[in-house]
This record gives C-alpha cells, structure tokens and sequence, in this order.
C-alpha cells in the first residue's frame, strides 16, 4: 500500500471536539456569540492588538480593510508579486489597481526598495505578506509608507505565531488579515480575523463586516456593506487553536527542522530562513532548485506524488495571470518555476520527514 504524505490539514485533539460540541449543543439564543467573543478577544491578545473582527475568511478581511480604508477605483495599492491572488483580489473588488513588484530572494518577502520604486501619487496603501511564516521586512515598509503617506495592512494569512523583533505579525503595520483555512497552523475550516489598534478603522470596518448597519436600528442599513461573517461553531474551533497555539507553533517549526537536517546539505538547493531578529512559524518548508539537477520542477512534482508524497508548486508569479499586465520580477519568477512546498500537515511525524526527503533525496539523484 502507497504512503500518504499529506500536503497540509490541521492538528485537532479533544479539546477542539468539546468547544465545537458544545457551541453546537449550547451556543444559540442568547449564547450565539459567546465563541465569537471569546474567539476575536484571544486573537487580539495573540497578536498584541486592541481589536479584532471574525471573519469568513483572509479573504473577507483584507476585502473589508480596503472598504474601510476608502480604498476605490483610480487609487493603487503596492503588493508582492510573489502571493497568493487574495491579495491582489481584495483591491480589484473595489476598482482599484494592484501594483505588482519583486521579493528578497532569501525571505520571498516583498522588497522595500521595489515597494520604494512603485509608489505614485496614487497609491494609497501597501499589502506585504510574510510569505510562509517569515515575516516582511516591516521596519523598512514602515518607514518608506509614512514618509509618502500610505497605509500598511499585513497579508498576515500565512504569518500567525511568527515575530518580527519580539513583535507578534499582525501587531506590525495599521492593521493586518490572518488566514484560518484548513492547511493553515489554526484553523476554523474556513475563516480569517482582522485586526489592528486604531479604533475609528475598526468602527469603519465593522460598519461594512455588518452590512453597514448603524446604531439607530436593527434594520437601518445605510450602505452596501459585506457578509463576511465567522459562525459561532467555527469560532469555537479557532479558540481551541488559540489556546493551543505555541504546541502547533512548536510541532510546525519541528517539521521545518526535520527536513533542514534531512535535505539541508543539498547543493544547489535552498529552503525558508531565519534572518535575526526573526522567529519563523515555517508554516510551509520549501525547497528552491537553485541548479539544473536534470530534471524539471515540475517532474519533481509529479515523481513525489506517484510516491504519495503530495506537495505543490511555489506560487505562481501574480502580474503573469490572465486578468493582468506583466511586470519585471526576476527574483519572483525564479521562484515561481523552481520552488517546491513540501508536506507540512501538522499531524505529520519525524518518521514522515524522514520518508518524504529520502524519497526527495533519490528524485534529485543526491546521496
């Protein structure tokens, strides 16, 4: 029988089971929002912030922080080329226009000297997302963005748990969106959170997660809001997460570990840093083919998964999809064609690294 190695899928344990169980048994009339209270103040405290709002997902957030922001059609916003299209999503929903530029090589996080060279009198904010744990290089983004006046939201999705110079992400730009879908470390099933400190943002932005309800009635709708919103069950799984949340954390960086020691020899192949200052939750251990080791990416790809062995691409470079005009990414378009995200589902054991890098081990035609 083929092994499975699982590409991602969360870590539940009874814990979980009895928060769910019990929202579903106890958690409507006047209970509805007991979770989702209880949820939204455990993140907040997590990532060291005043407010949080429960989210249907990352999606949703980033969508709901554009609105917020006042983000419309004609204004530009700066985000990596190397992301997942949610990113750049929440901006075209509301007729503005992302603006793609490169990454460090090493981080796969945006870099500030391109964030530096796209901005225009039209650009209104920044998203730098801390690409598979690392976290962006803040310091920087934050002073490039203030100096032209442009706000920060963190694509905090693939982030959570990870710090940037003893700061929690999430806690380092104005506000930030986190990710609870299922390959994430804490899941909902699906789901997201957004958070930030400034209380008229969200006021704004609660105002839209509501449908743009105002206080003067039940049913007084005085926009077009979004529907956006967490259930109560599903807030009662990402609480369980939460509380758990440095055993996940620890269990997804020894993942990373056991792969540095098992593949980290290879020559002509990197994988996820640590640069100082920087505490990395290694959401998703990846390997860059930095050589021609005969063999293309892609059939890496398909040899790992005929050993069961499922993995995936590295993301695909935003600004060459379809709906968009190309832009000049070097550094992105090598990690598009030669990065490999290798099985990080958190049940995963030592035994099962150990499996999947020799298999690796003997596809690349090292010893």
């Amino acid at each position: 029988m083929k092994r499975e190695i699982p590409s991602g899928g969360p870590w539940i344990t009874e814990k979980e089971v009895a928060y769910v169980t019990d929202a579903c048994r106890n958690g409507w009339y006047q209970n509805w929002h007991n979770y989702l209270d209880r949820f939204e103040a455990a993140m907040a405290s997590f990532t060291n912030t005043k407010y949080a709002i429960a989210t249907s997902s990352c999606t949703g957030a980033l969508h709901i922080a554009m609105a917020a922001l006042g983000i419309k059609p004609g204004d530009e916003v700066i985000i990596p080329e190397t992301t997942w299209i949610a990113t750049a999503s929440c901006v075209c929903y509301l007729g503005a226009t992302p603006v793609f530029v490169d990454v460090h090589r090493d981080t796969w996080c945006m870099d500030p000297q391109c964030f530096q060279a796209a901005i225009t009198s039209k650009t209104k904010a920044v998203i730098p997302v801390h690409m598979f744990g690392h976290p962006a290089d803040m310091d920087e983004i934050n002073a490039i963005a203030e100096k032209h006046g442009v706000t920060v939201i963190e694509d905090a999705a693939p982030g959570i748990g990870s710090l940037y110079h003893e700061k929690p992400a999430g806690s380092l730009g104005f506000a930030a969106a986190f990710s609870f879908q299922g390959a994430k470390p804490f899941t909902t099933g699906e789901g997201g959170v957004l958070v930030t400190n400034d209380k008229k943002f969200y006021e704004r932005a609660y105002y839209y997660w509501d449908h743009c309800r105002d206080n003067s009635g039940m049913l007084n709708v005085t926009g077009i809001g979004l529907k956006y919103k967490m259930s109560n069950i599903q807030a009662a799984l990402g609480l369980a997460q939460v509380e758990r949340a440095q055993e996940i954390i620890n269990h997804r960086r020894q993942i990373f570990f056991w792969y540095k020691d098992r593949l980290g020899d290879v020559v002509g192949m990197s994988m996820n840093v640590e640069k100082p200052g920087i505490y990395n939750n290694y959401y998703v251990p990846t390997i860059i083919l930095d050589k021609d080791f005969g063999i293309t990416r892609d059939e890496v790809i398909k040899r790992m998964d005929d050993e069961g062995i499922r993995s995936r691409p590295f993301f695909r470079c935003i600004s060459k999809l379809p709906m968009f005009k190309p832009v000049k990414t070097p550094v992105a378009d090598h990690l598009a064609a030669c990065g490999i995200n290798l099985p990080c589902a958190s049940k995963l054991s030592e035994d099962d690294i150990s499996y999947a890098a020799g298999i690796i081990r003997k596809i690349l035609g090292v010893s």
